[in-house]
């Protein structure tokens, strides 16, 4: 099977099983046994202590993953002892580096003339960096001044970015005033839409974006507007096309994996058994838009209408998740919020 790109069988297999009410394996376990999320082909085995670090490299909120074409696992936390720590596949460190970036958010990968960069967020500086791999800044773009209806810095905070063409992109102003802003290569301002309204193209909490290209003859740019339970769908020009409701659920970002997109969810739409909080969970959301399974929460469920009713965590293994990643192994990693300074936890997956 290609590591990109999952066998339509397994997708087949996994949808039966989920329209069929099957349970989900319990997602806590006594000690010493297993943790298994998931349902059908969509199970994953929990690996405790992968990435654990000493005192020396910290984390505070852990928000965004990537893997470079040479296997290394980039980590960006807002702790500023470290913004961005560096992993291999077992979880150890090989490197870190980043200590000016206490809004440290959004992280994209991305090539450019060949060569590997990243986009970094950073919502209390009100600025937008590429980098290298290793750290040194190719360029900073600032504050919106000039697109409407921005007047100040304070009212642009960024949390992500997503590549659009020809070396295009899209900033997600997601903890501001809610507006994509569209630059082209060279930072140079294309146009702004969205915001905080009242139509249906409206976003509230647009956290992240994706130009999902699974139909390659009509991309879409994809926003999660998180405080409406939902995924906003745009033209690569800013029109709105429509939504993909997740109720319950808070979706943060989406991760593309083959034909299918992951995504992890803050908070899902109830409080599991014994938990203080409405912990999070994570989804997998086919190419016609359909969650076929999800992680640390009951099986998706969809009534006569093909109306997906509300979700919610089953476990309390997660607390926040906000970030993630699936490697190339297809093994998948969340990074969380707010859930007591702690690392990421990789997901491996389970195979037939």
């Amino acid at each position: 099977m290609s590591k990109d790109t999952l066998h339509r069988r397994e997708f087949l297999i996994s949808l039966a099983t989920v329209l069929s009410g099957a349970a989900v394996a319990p997602a806590l376990a006594a000690d010493g046994e297993e943790q298994i999320l998931g349902q059908g082909r969509f199970r994953y085995r929990v690996i405790k202590g992968w990435g654990v670090l000493d005192n020396n490299t910290p984390v505070k909120d852990c928000h965004g993953m990537v893997q470079s074409r040479d296997g290394r696992i980039f980590l960006l936390t807002n702790h500023t002892a470290n913004n961005v720590i560096i992993y291999n596949s077992n979880g150890e460190l090989l490197g870190k580096w980043g200590k000016d970036w206490p809004g440290a958010h959004g992280l994209t990968l991305f090539t450019e003339n060949g060569e590997e960069r990243l986009f970094i967020t950073d919502h209390d500086r009100h600025e937008v960096y590429k980098t290298t791999l290793d750290g040194r800044i190719l360029m900073t773009l600032g504050w919106p001044e000039g697109v409407r209806p921005y007047q100040r810095a304070e009212q642009y905070k960024p949390t992500h970015v997503a590549l659009g063409e020809d070396g295009s992109f899209y900033v997600a102003d997601g903890y501001g005033l809610n507006y994509i802003l569209h630059y082209d290569s060279k930072g140079r301002s294309i146009r702004a839409f969205g915001g905080d309204n009242d139509s249906p193209a409206a976003l509230k909490c647009a956290h992240g974006l994706h130009v999902d290209r699974r139909d390659p003859s009509r991309p879409v740019l994809l926003i999660t507007s998180r405080s409406q339970h939902a995924i906003k769908r745009f033209t690569l020009q800013g029109e709105f096309i429509d939504s993909i409701p997740l109720p319950g659920a808070m979706p943060c970002f989406m991760i593309p994996w083959g034909e299918f997109l992951v995504i992890p969810h803050l908070k899902g739409a109830a409080r599991p058994a014994g938990s203080d909080t409405e912990n999070g969970f994570v989804s997998i959301l086919d190419r016609d838009n359909q969650i076929v399974a999800n992680l640390a929460a009951g099986a998706p469920r969809y009534d006569a209408n093909k109306k997906l009713q509300p979700m919610t965590a089953n476990s309390t293994l997660f607390r926040y998740p906000h970030g993630l990643l699936v490697d190339k192994e297809e093994n998948i990693y969340v990074a969380q919020w707010n859930s007591g300074r702690t690392y990421p936890i990789k997901l491996e997956r389970v195979r037939a």
